[in-house]
């Protein structure tokens, strides 16, 4: 990692990194990225470019399968405290945290500065939502850890996704920590 401070704009970040794939761990590809992290405005995030060589492991068929199986519950789902106390999340419930996971991605990526390092760690509850269209609407509390301060922070997440249109994250406030009773 190399780091260039930019003259009254900020620190920039040269990455070499290996990224893994969470479904298939023996399948890896190098990526190079460029982190941009703002002087004059803390609240502006972190600018990100990328390059990845090689491909990750396509989820098509998983993606339609855990689709269509939410589209067919009878009543919304509705679960909490994944993973459970002892670090373990059920079959059936790991798309809903690799969900979460992506989501919480973009939620740290635009509250992140050069002093924090936030790590989702755990799923507080989440609600289904239903909706006249076809996509997915999930409502999450999420527990993120703030490694630099070992603060834990309740953070609110709309996520909408759909197999072929992705996840998108249409609301997400941080929460006063006795949100996550």
């Amino acid at each position: 990692m190399d780091q260039e401070d930019i003259d009254d704009v900020g620190h920039k970040y040269h990455l070499e990194l290996v990224l893994e794939d969470v479904l298939d761990k023996d399948s890896t590809v190098n990526c190079t990225a460029e982190v941009l992290y703002h002087l004059a405005n803390k609240s502006i995030a972190p600018d990100v470019q990328f390059t990845i060589e090689g491909e990750l492991k396509n989820t098509d068929e998983a993606d339609n399968i855990f689709y269509n199986r939410i589209k067919s519950l009878e009543k919304e789902l509705v679960a909490a405290n994944i993973p459970d106390s002892h670090g373990n999340v059920s079959p059936e419930m790991e798309p809903i945290h690799l969900l979460a996971w992506v989501a919480s991605g973009y939620v740290i990526w635009q509250n992140s500065t050069e002093n924090t390092k936030f790590q989702l760690a755990q799923i507080k509850h989440v609600k289904q939502v239903k909706r006249s269209d076809e996509y997915l609407q999930f409502d999450y509390m999420i527990l993120l850890h703030e490694m630099v301060s070992q603060e834990i922070i309740p953070w609110q997440m709309t996520v909408l996704w759909h197999p072929q249109h992705g996840v998108q994250i249409t609301q997400d406030s941080r929460q006063p920590k006795h949100a996550s009773e």
